[in-house]
């Protein structure tokens, strides 16, 4: 079966022109997820590690990735990507002013690496309703 990503058009119209048609655009559509145990079975699959082993070190992987970002580390996945802590806040007038209080959100930035981003130039695409 050829690999490909599935999307539906969509129309979207332009909030700052009023009145206007609208345009219609591509929208990726999944076909499901892929949960833990079944990376565990297709890793084990293309390796020599068995299912449980494969689980478990996914498992402790979460586990070391969600430890380092609340530590304030980059985790670095190799050729997978950058995971990072990223924060929005409010201004103060000076940096005396500055209090944790004005810190509004957190989030997990991620930065594709190599693998990902040269999946990405590769890729094909089917249209779906």
């Amino acid at each position: 079966m050829a690999r490909s990503v599935t999307y539906s058009v969509v129309p979207r119209r332009n909030p700052s022109e009023k009145g206007t048609p609208p345009k219609y655009y591509a929208q990726a559509q999944a076909r499901g997820d892929v949960r833990i145990r079944e990376m565990s079975e297709r890793i084990q699959s293309s390796c020599t590690v068995n299912k449980a082993d494969v689980y478990a070190v996914l498992v402790a992987l979460e586990d070391v990735i969600t430890d380092a970002l609340k530590g304030g580390e980059i985790v670095r996945l190799g050729d997978l990507g950058t995971l990072q802590i990223g924060i929005s806040s409010k201004g103060a007038v000076t940096e005396e002013d500055y209090d944790v209080s004005l810190i509004t959100k957190a989030r997990i930035n991620f930065r594709p690496g190599v693998a990902l981003s040269g999946m990405l130039t590769t890729l094909s695409y089917a249209k779906v309703p």
